[in-house]
């Protein structure tokens, strides 16, 4: 009853806010949306990588999800207009404020599966989760298109892991004076510029350090979708060459979402398109989509460790995307 209460309140102030700002909140969403595509077109650095970044400090300001570096990286971006940050997200953080009340999307996990809108704060759960889990049985940990990943900033000082990330070379570059400004300490991590459209990200890597005969983590997210089949496979079946044991977690849409008639994806795509990153790639979700997963991994030489749908799937219809993490026999 004091859920329901402290929900229908939060609702309330949420919408009367709303009301009020609706002008200023709109104004800010398109400041904030025309900044982010002229500076992703000017510099050359992906737009896509900020959504993840969003919902985290979102998850930080709503106390569920600790991530102090995700929220003073964001403030840092010249992409980002503070005001406008402020008056998009007022609504939402003053109503929690007086309520206690965290909006379902910002809170996974909770019973059930959850939804394609919730997709970012589940997936953040589970990589949390992957890293979490297999920590204390690997030597590296290697983010694969990190963007604006914070999470080798999360990790203790004293951990025994050798943390590397690998991007294009102009998001990377953009991305470490981002943290320079944010004054966020990066000891201990080894940044790869390079790309996944072409042949060398691994060579690079190992330039870099990484020893392919120590079980490792590669953590690939919000990445395959926008990349060729090709490429998508290559980069599996290099994983799949490292030392056994080694783990590979990382998300996709369904092949069938890439080209969905939905608003929800004709909304996602229409903004996708403005960023120079249209979608590309997809897993075949006929039922059961662990199946297929299973099956498209056993391809490039990995065994399916674990596999989440982001959409239900039942008999009548197809989970949209997932979640999955594979392991070097």
């Amino acid at each position: 009853m004091r859920t329901t209460f402290a929900r229908s309140i939060f609702r309330l102030i949420q919408l009367i806010i709303l009301i009020v700002l609706l002008p200023f909140a709109v104004a800010g969403y398109i400041i904030f949306v025309v900044k982010l595509v002229i500076h992703s077109r000017r510099t050359g650095t992906s737009a896509t990588v900020l959504a993840s970044l969003y919902t985290r400090y979102m998850q930080h300001k709503l106390g569920t999800r600790h991530d102090d570096a995700a929220e003073r990286l964001l403030l840092a971006m010249p992409s980002v207009s503070p005001l406008a940050l402020h008056l998009v997200t007022a609504p939402t953080l003053v109503s929690h404020r007086v309520t206690g009340h965290v909006p379902k999307i910002y809170r996974y996990p909770y019973p059930g599966t959850p939804t394609m809108q919730h997709q970012s704060a589940a997936r953040t759960t589970y990589y949390d989760a992957a890293l979490q889990q297999h920590l204390p049985d690997i030597k590296q940990f290697v983010m694969l298109g990190a963007g604006f990943d914070t999470r080798a900033y999360r990790l203790s000082k004293d951990t025994h892991v050798r943390c590397f990330e690998v991007d294009t070379p102009q998001t990377q570059a953009f991305k470490r004076e981002m943290l320079r400004q944010a004054d966020i300490d990066t000891a201990g991590v080894i940044y790869v510029p390079t790309s996944f459209q072409e042949n060398d990200w691994f060579e690079k890597l190992l330039v870099a350090g990484f020893d392919p005969n120590k079980p490792s983590l590669f953590t690939w997210e919000s990445v395959t979708m926008y990349l060729d089949q090709e490429a998508v496979e290559r980069t599996l079946r290099t994983i799949a060459g490292t030392a056994a044991g080694t783990v590979v977690a990382f998300d996709y849409f369904a092949a069938e979402l890439v080209t969905s008639p939905s608003p929800f994806m004709r909304y996602a795509r229409a903004v996708i398109k403005l960023t120079g990153e249209p979608f590309r790639f997809g897993i075949d979700n006929t039922r059961p989509v662990r199946e297929r997963v299973a099956e498209f991994l056993a391809s490039c030489g990995l065994v399916l460790e674990e596999q989440r749908n982001f959409g239900v799937e039942t008999a009548h219809q197809r989970a949209m995307a997932g979640f999955a993490t594979a392991r070097v026999p």
